[in-house]
């Protein structure tokens, strides 16, 4: 058996910065958050990594169209999603941006490393180009003339000589290294991958002619070219971590320790995106580390779309999306959290309707959590002279084992279960009724009641952090909530 490993990498993808922020993303990355949250709580040292993809031509045109100065542009756009730490409670530990020196470095160094191995060279290649994808597509992409994932914007025919770089190379390895069944979460994404290994791998262009397109990462030794933005925007994923650089200038000072090797080379390193990136995560990009001789990912976790009436995909291009700021404003950060990581499909697509959104929210938080909350504090408050003292240790261990295998919504839905059966327990026992008659048996049910709203309460820690440490103080204090948790919504 292999040595359990006690340092913990997570991120997110990054997501290009050409229109506020939506739900969708923020899906991604409260995923992503009560994942790295279990981890410290079951005492890993993690690293938790989101940022921004500022380069690409959708990007430049989008600045143009605005009539912004693309730095200007990129630096209004970023402080966008920077601003969903505090809306979404987020708790990484960095926040990248393709546009920092740091980053370009490790892009120009990773592309010399690929260089060394020969994995990079030059063609003249023509073919439909999506702007909306970022990427050569082929008529296997197309429904009607039109690409299958930007179904409003039509290809264009491109004819130009770029830097390639040899995925073909590495069909052996991605191979063995997708055999095994833990690399990608859900199963069936894996079998996705084999498949197109197997059928639709293919050497990709890397670079852009930059007198056709000149926002991007220069290539070391071309001034003509600049480099792909999804090439690019890869290496993010070790930028953060500081490499090249032993001891990283744009993280914390901290001990000295190299965060690249630490994390990233003898960490568990997880990776969180949508499932339209499996061929793009985990071929593309693992083969990319295999040229480098850099470690492969450890696992990429896969969820599906948020979609709106009718099925349909929720995305910036179709100008269909809910922007979470909306959302928060009105109902609170946790309520959207829940929302998001219980009423989600942690791997399939799930609806969105605001209809729906408070009538979970009035069901499962105002009605639910929140009326359990103050029924037991309340009880516990008149009842008991102390606070109720709280055992160091409890059985979470199906808890533990949903969110080991990234089943979020089941470990949610293990929650709710405990708060509907401690509901049941009050209407049997009915302890308020119990204490006037039996002054110790109520005492003691009330006692239990408040231990077991504690295990809930530690379980909330990953999901609704907020509300777990409003649980423990009123726990603390021995009182009932002031006002409801979730004030129901009409």
């Amino acid at each position: 058996m292999s040595k359990e490993k006690k340092s913990f990498y997570i991120t997110t993808t990054i997501p290009y910065i050409n229109a506020d922020p939506h739900i969708g993303f923020a899906l991604e990355l409260v995923q992503a958050d009560a994942i790295a949250r279990y981890q410290r709580l079951i005492g890993k040292d993690v690293f938790f990594s989101t940022g921004t993809d500022e380069y690409g031509q959708k990007i430049l045109e989008a600045s143009e169209r605005e009539g912004k100065n693309i730095i200007e542009y990129v630096d209004y756009y970023a402080q966008k999603f920077l601003e969903l730490k505090n809306t979404l409670n987020l708790s990484y530990n960095n926040f990248i941006r393709t546009t920092s020196k740091e980053h370009v470095r490790a892009c120009q160094e990773f592309w010399i490393l690929c260089d060394k191995k020969g994995d990079i060279y030059k063609k003249i290649y023509r073919g439909f180009y999506c702007v909306g994808c970022e990427r050569f597509i082929t008529e296997k992409d197309l429904i009607e003339g039109l690409c299958s994932l930007h179904p409003t914007l039509k290809p264009e025919m491109v004819e130009e000589e770029n830097y390639f770089f040899r995925l073909s190379n590495y069909k052996k390895q991605l191979l063995e290294y997708l055999s095994d069944e833990e690399v990608i979460f859900p199963e069936w994404r894996r079998k996705e991958a084999i498949d197109f290994v197997k059928d639709g791998m293919e050497d990709f262009s890397i670079s852009r002619d930059k007198k056709r397109f000149s926002w991007g990462v220069p290539i070391p030794g071309d001034d003509t070219q600049v480099m792909y933005v999804w090439f690019g925007a890869f290496i993010n994923y070790i930028s953060t971590l500081g490499w090249p650089n032993p001891q990283p200038s744009h993280l914390p000072k901290g001990d000295g320790e190299n965060l690249f090797e630490k994390f990233w080379q003898e960490g568990d390193t997880v990776q969180i995106a949508g499932k339209d990136m499996v061929k793009f995560q985990s071929v593309m990009w693992q083969g990319m580390l295999m040229s480098a001789g850099m470690p492969t990912t450890n696992k990429i976790i896969y969820h599906g779309f948020i979609t709106r009436e009718g099925g349909i995909k929720m995305s910036k291009s179709l100008g269909n999306v809910v922007n979470p700021n909306d959302i928060v404003s009105q109902y609170g950060t946790d309520a959207l959290r829940y929302f998001l990581l219980r009423e989600i499909s942690s791997f399939e697509d799930s609806p969105f309707t605001m209809e729906r959104f408070k009538e979970a929210y009035n069901a499962n938080l105002a009605n639910g959590l929140g009326n359990l909350v103050s029924r037991i504090m309340k009880m516990s408050q008149d009842n008991l002279s102390v606070p109720v003292t709280i055992p160091e240790r409890e059985n979470m261990e199906t808890y533990f084992e949903f969110l080991n295998n990234f089943e979020i919504k089941k470990a949610c839905d293990y929650i709710w279960l405990q708060i509907g059966q401690l509901d049941q327990i009050i209407q049997e026992t009915e302890p308020f009724k119990l204490i006037k008659k039996d002054k110790e048996a109520g005492r003691k049910i009330i006692t239990d009641l408040v231990i077991k709203l504690n295990s809930i309460r530690r379980m909330l820690i990953s999901i609704l952090p907020e509300t777990s440490l409003e649980i423990k103080k009123l726990i603390k204090e021995n009182r009932a909530p002031e006002k409801p948790l979730f004030l129901r919504k009409d």
